[in-house]
């Protein structure tokens, strides 16, 4: 992200592309939080939700469906 974050998201979108991560919901998280911080709510809304449906620590799930409740308000 030191190029900005929509070089950021390119990189992340590019380990992505071949699924691999798909499972991973650190991936989708951090995914989440560029797209948040461009302004684009409902991608950011949707990879929020994919990695709360993977996460499995009550921590992160909270912390998860904090994001997800900011990104659905603005």
């Amino acid at each position: 992200m030191s190029e900005g974050l929509s070089q950021g998201l390119a990189m992340i979108d590019d380990l992505g592309a071949s699924g691999e991560l798909d499972g991973y919901h650190l991936f989708h998280a951090a995914r989440a939080d560029i797209l948040r911080r461009l302004g684009h709510r409902d991608e950011a809304g949707d990879a929020y939700r994919r990695a709360l449906a993977l996460a499995t620590n009550q921590v992160e799930r909270s912390y998860l469906t904090r994001r997800l409740l900011e990104v659905n308000q603005q």
